[in-house]
């Protein structure tokens, strides 16, 4: 176990520091007991304060899970059945093509409605990236927001997933209508406190009389990290949780107990796996196809195998190396998380970062793929991953008449030439990746290009663009 540990945070270390997150917090529990927690980097940089298992960080939209085990637990006790409509609850008289919408719709991102972008354009203010945010104060002004939303519709309710933040603030409102609290007093009181999570607050006064909460930042695209800080408030039953790693192992261990956490039954055990029940596919389709021996990797473009299934407040991996895994990542841009368990395994991985940047969920992947004993290299995301780290750098063509560079950017790779007075810039679609090359395509002048990498044998990478052939001469150091 030594030693896979020592890989994981072998990992980690290294994207926390290729994609200039200031500090990292990771906890893993395996059989009702945290096998591993620590901090990698800062949780504030200007007093150089470190990370460490204790520091509290924004969940972002992780916080959806609390309200959806906070309705289920409603539910549970018979206060209220998620297939009520909305309106029953609330003033809320939008119907997708005349049709209600259930809170279970709100719940698995269902409803009809694509995002309404409210918490986006907060975030956005709260960095001044735009001079305008949306004034939400609570659901009665998320109401008068949505008012004219019933023009927005775009599918019948239940045959769509639509990922709306909105949906998961009617569901904050709608809890405090039925229990008679505020939505943040009702976590607390139902969740946190009988969890034991001692340390996971919604407030400001909260957050800045502990003792480790890390200071969020703005990472730009140049890698300079600003100082920022949580919209306390303005996101709340969508994303307005803040916590820490070891607060978070025993939320994880909550679902891996059926329910059961810190001696007491927080929802029954039935309602939990009707949790984490597979409900609609997301939009996201595998893009690579491995050979059987799994030598090779062809693109393919249909809209089948649909990877992820969403439940309620929970993603679902219904095949990660033959196991389910439950999933939900969050972001508030200055601050991002991602929990990770396969109740199979009895195993799950946490990790909250203070600051965007490499893909907290490809960590935590990539710590269970170790963790039970499987080849990390075979995850989705490392299918290009690692191939592409062959092909990015500096191209020459002969006698270096001809420069290149080759960079990724996002999921993609880019062909790069720049001068003084001439520049081009052409994303690469992937095709097909063997063990010797790979083939993409480049579409310029309404024209597919073929475009050709050649690898293997010590020799440098070679590729074909167009007229050219061009050889790699140096890595990126960008």
């Amino acid at each position: 176990m030594r030693d896979e540990l020592k890989q994981i945070d072998e990992f980690v270390l290294d994207r926390v520091k290729s994609s200039h997150l200031p500090g990292l917090s990771l906890a893993a529990v395996k059989d009702g007991e945290v096998i591993h927690a620590r901090g990698i980097g800062h949780s504030d940089l200007e007093s150089g304060r470190p990370a460490t298992a204790e520091t509290l960080y924004g969940i972002g939209s992780i916080t959806k899970s609390f309200t959806c085990l906070a309705v289920m637990q409603l539910a549970e006790q018979g206060e209220l059945d998620v297939r009520d409509e909305v309106s029953k609850y609330l003033d809320f008289s939008i119907r997708p093509e005349g049709e209600p919408v259930l809170i279970e719709h709100l719940m698995t991102h269902t409803s009809g409605i694509p995002a309404l972008a409210y918490a986006e354009a907060l975030i956005r203010k709260s960095i001044g990236d735009i001079p305008e945010g949306v004034p939400i104060g609570d659901v009665q002004d998320m109401l008068t927001f949505m008012a004219d939303a019933k023009d927005w519709v775009h599918a019948r309710p239940g045959d769509r997933w639509f990922y709306l933040n909105e949906g998961y603030v009617l569901l904050g409102g709608i809890i405090e209508v039925v229990s008679g609290l505020s939505y943040q007093q009702y976590v607390t009181e139902n969740i946190l406190k009988p969890l034991g999570m001692n340390r996971s607050y919604f407030t400001r006064e909260q957050v800045e009389a502990d003792h480790d909460a890390a200071r969020p930042y703005l990472v730009d695209g140049k890698g300079q990290r600003h100082p920022e800080s949580y919209m306390y408030g303005a996101i709340t039953a969508d994303g307005g949780l803040i916590s820490s790693v070891e607060d978070m192992a025993r939320y994880i261990q909550m679902y891996l107990d059926g329910g059961r956490g810190n001696g007491r039954q927080i929802l029954g055990e039935e309602w939990v796996r009707e949790m984490m029940k597979p409900r609609v596919d997301t939009p996201g389709r595998e893009f690579f196809q491995r050979s059987e021996d799994g030598s090779t990797l062809t693109a393919h473009f249909d809209d089948q195998n649909s990877p992820r299934k969403y439940g309620y407040g929970l993603g679902i991996v219904p095949d990660f190396f033959g196991q389910r895994l439950v999933e939900h990542g969050g972001s508030v841009l200055v601050a991002t998380g991602q929990m990770s368990f396969l109740p199979e395994e009895n195993l799950g991985v946490m990790m909250l970062a203070n600051g965007s940047g490499y893909p907290l969920s490809n960590m935590t992947q990539y710590a269970l793929a170790i963790l039970t004993g499987n080849d990390p290299d075979a995850l989705r995301f490392r299918h290009s991953e690692v191939f592409y780290e062959e092909l990015t750098g500096i191209y020459e063509s002969y006698k270096g008449n001809h420069r290149a560079t080759v960079r990724r950017t996002g999921d993609l790779l880019q062909f790069e030439t720049a001068g003084e007075h001439l520049t081009q810039k052409v994303p690469l679609i992937p095709s097909r990746v063997t063990p010797e090359g790979a083939t993409f395509f480049a579409i310029t002048g309404g024209a597919r290009i073929p475009v050709e990498f050649a690898t293997g044998d010590g020799e440098p990478t070679e590729l074909i663009y167009e007229r050219h052939k061009m050889r790699r001469v140096s890595a990126l150091t960008e």
